[in-house]
């Protein structure tokens, strides 16, 4: 998606219009248009080398565009210096300084711009309250935990009231614990504030757990802007079924057309019908894919009835996580390798398939997507 804006907000908060940028020979960004909301909370995602930070960092003023025009509540941006733009950036790094307290580290962008100071106490005090850092003034870097440093380089950027906050994957320090922890307080703190984050990560749960919507980037280009929920169940290629979240992917070709109907036929599985197929837009013999995500399938010791797609296999490997255990069956016919989610509601979940055991594995025909092969 390439070209003219994907979406036409009306007063938006940052409209990026045709943007290119080139390092050479090498093309970064290639011709990206969004808009974003004003008080949103916008993730770039993508694998490493995909342009968000790229693209991030054209919109702080730190990168020259090759081409194409970026405006910020309206005012577009190619004559505005990084230091003057109604935006600040908090980077993986944090960046605080650590000869400073965490008072004078919040201070500092104040007295930099020339705040009368008078202003400023009061303001510092302000920032460190809306991160929960109130008692903290006085400390330095090195007498906080990796969360606690976060959050004043969270406070370092907000006390200049920017119109948008730009974080450049501020959680990818922190232990697991505390990333998942420091995910929830950012979303509470982006509604305290109320203005726009934009947020680059390759980290897909932490794009689905923080953000009003989400831009799905490969190759310098944006393949898909949706709400978590919506790019989740209803992904518009292979690429971002396969990259949010574990999917099963199946190539299959289609074998019946009546109407909304469709049957395609997948090697190793047999002939299965979907309803809603023809929302693919393929045609008959044509290949598809076929996609299911590992948590709508069940698996079962006996044969199962009624409407579900079924299919017979064996369990060859089972990784547990505590709460959840993926399960990988072989089918018995193609030896095609399936992943199913198993959720360990009880204690004994993991005693009632073993491994080497004959298994049946279902899903609704509701729960699978044809996607372009």
């Amino acid at each position: 998606m390439t070209g003219s804006p994907l979406s036409s907000i009306p007063d938006a908060m940052v409209s990026i219009r045709s943007v290119t940028k080139k390092f050479g020979a090498f093309l970064a960004v290639d011709g990206v248009s969004l808009d974003i909301r004003p008080n949103e909370f916008f993730a770039l995602l993508g694998p490493s080398g995909c342009g968000k930070t790229t693209l991030l960092r054209m919109i702080a003023g730190l990168e020259a565009l090759t081409s194409g025009e970026i405006l910020i509540d309206g005012e577009e941006m190619s004559a505005v210096p990084a230091n003057r733009r109604p935006v600040n950036m908090v980077f993986q790094s944090y960046a605080v300084f650590p000869h400073m307290s965490v008072e004078d580290n919040v201070a500092y962008g104040l007295k930099v711009s020339g705040t009368p100071a008078d202003e400023i106490a009061p303001r510092v005090r302000e920032a460190l309250e809306m991160v929960q850092l109130p008692g903290f003034a006085q400390r330095k870097p090195d007498q906080l935990s990796g969360g606690q440093r976060q959050r004043v380089a969270l406070a370092r950027a907000l006390v200049r009231r920017p119109k948008v906050l730009l974080l450049d994957e501020p959680l990818s320090a922190l232990d697991a614990k505390l990333r998942e922890h420091m995910q929830l307080e950012l979303a509470q703190l982006q509604k305290k504030v109320g203005i726009t984050f934009i947020i680059v990560t390759h980290d897909q749960d932490e794009a689905l757990s923080m953000a009003d919507r989400v831009a799905v980037m490969e190759g310098g280009r944006i393949k898909q802007i949706d709400e978590p929920g919506a790019m989740y169940e209803n992904p518009k290629s292979r690429f971002i079924a396969d990259f949010i979240g574990k999917v099963n992917l199946l190539d299959a070709s289609v074998t019946r057309l009546s109407g909304d109907a469709m049957s395609v036929d997948i090697p190793g599985i047999g002939e299965i019908s979907l309803a809603n197929g023809g929302r693919s837009g393929a045609g008959l013999a044509d290949k598809v894919c076929v996609a299911i995500r590992p948590e709508k399938m069940a698996i079962s010791i006996a044969e199962p009835t009624g409407a579900a797609i079924s299919v017979r296999g064996r369990v060859t490997e089972w990784a547990y996580y505590g709460d959840v255990s993926n399960m990988y069956v072989v089918t018995e016919t193609g030896g095609l390798k399936l992943s199913i989610m198993i959720q360990n509601e009880t204690r004994d979940t993991m005693n009632s398939v073993d491994i080497d055991d004959k298994v049946w594995v279902t899903w609704s025909p509701s729960d699978t997507l044809l996607l372009e092969a």
